[in-house]
């Protein structure tokens, strides 16, 4: 009867952990290879017929069909976004559901939660940016001040008697405020709105002076005559603005605040299927007619790749944990 020496054991062990790795190896790439071989859900943390739920439905078209799968679009509107990002955190890791998340849902809201059933960084993996926009600064009509220098001053020679109005407490158009009052010094009231439709009728009224809103609603109050546009948020004039000075150009030196749009999957899915799923948000995003329809939501189209994305949103989530405490902003 033969006996099998330590070394041999050792070797054929070896051998056999080597077959398995491979082999699991080969399943990862063919189940790689074989996506996607069922319909794909993108799930939107915000109502229908809203700037990211027409975002969503743009890119999901464009996408279905050059995946050859259907693409639905699900709103689970709620928490400012993290309804939407817990259903995909929890989803199977497999990229057959999706995420439109934006700055406001993955990584301001995940700060200003309570309490968090999932992890921004680990539980959701991005895969590339999809559009990113900058906002307007809107006044009423009747506020004596034509330019960002006027408006500054104004606010200075009377602290705490101008208003703005934001689209919600911890909004992006919150912070946009927060942070031009920080860099402009300058004591401006928030006023806080359920939504941002109502916080531009108050502004075209007269009851609150100014606010920071997306650009298309913002031009189409502007052309009423009872608001006026001063400036864009942006670090670069915006190219369908062309005439409009940026914050910082017109005053407020350092300026620059703006919002991105971006899809995201199951954290722990393949690598293989982000990268693809990132390649197809570029062809997608690449075509004329589709940065026609988002140029006409005001956004400019943009992407990357995942690694690139989750940088950013490290960043972001660094950057705006700080900010959030110097703002003074918490959920209310």
């Amino acid at each position: 009867m033969s006996t099998l020496s330590p070394l041999s054991f050792t070797r054929r062990s070896l051998l056999g952990l080597a077959v398995l790795a491979t082999t699991a190896w080969g399943a990862q790439a063919i189940a790689a290879d074989a996506y996607p071989s069922q319909p794909l859900k993108m799930v939107v943390g915000f109502a229908a017929g809203g700037g990211n739920d027409v975002i969503a439905r743009i890119i999901a078209k464009e996408m279905q069909q050059s995946m050859g799968q259907t693409i639905v679009v699900e709103n689970r509107a709620g928490a400012g976004g993290l309804i939407a990002a817990d259903v995909v955190a929890k989803a199977p890791p497999n990229g057959y559901t999706l995420l439109l998340g934006s700055t406001g849902s993955n990584t301001v809201a995940p700060l200003l939660a309570s309490k968090l059933s999932f992890d921004p960084r680990k539980d959701l993996a991005p895969v590339s940016l999809v559009a990113e926009s900058g906002n307007v600064l809107l006044v009423n009509a009747g506020v004596p001040a034509n330019s960002v220098k006027e408006l500054v001053a104004l606010a200075r020679k009377d602290p705490g008697t101008l208003n703005y109005a934001s689209s919600g407490n911890g909004s992006t158009l919150h912070l946009a405020g927060a942070l031009f009052a920080k860099q402009a010094n300058v004591n401006i009231v928030h006023v806080p709105y359920r939504g941002n439709s109502q916080a531009l009728t108050d502004v075209s009224g007269g009851q609150v002076q100014m606010t920071f809103s997306g650009i298309p609603p913002a031009l189409q109050s502007a052309k009423t005559g009872q608001t006026k546009i001063l400036a864009v948020t942006t670090k670069e004039r915006v190219k369908s603005l062309p005439n409009i000075p940026t914050i910082a150009e017109a005053g407020v030196p350092g300026y620059e605040f703006s919002t991105w749009y971006a899809v995201f999957t199951t954290g722990g899915t393949d690598p293989a299927i982000v990268e693809r799923l990132a390649a197809e948000v570029k062809k997608a995003v690449a075509k004329p007619e589709v940065q026609a329809m988002l140029a006409a939501q005001g956004v400019e189209p943009s992407t990357n790749t995942p690694a690139q994305m989750r940088q950013k949103i490290d960043t972001e989530l660094t950057q705006w944990g700080r900010d959030l405490k110097a703002f003074g902003i918490t959920a209310q």
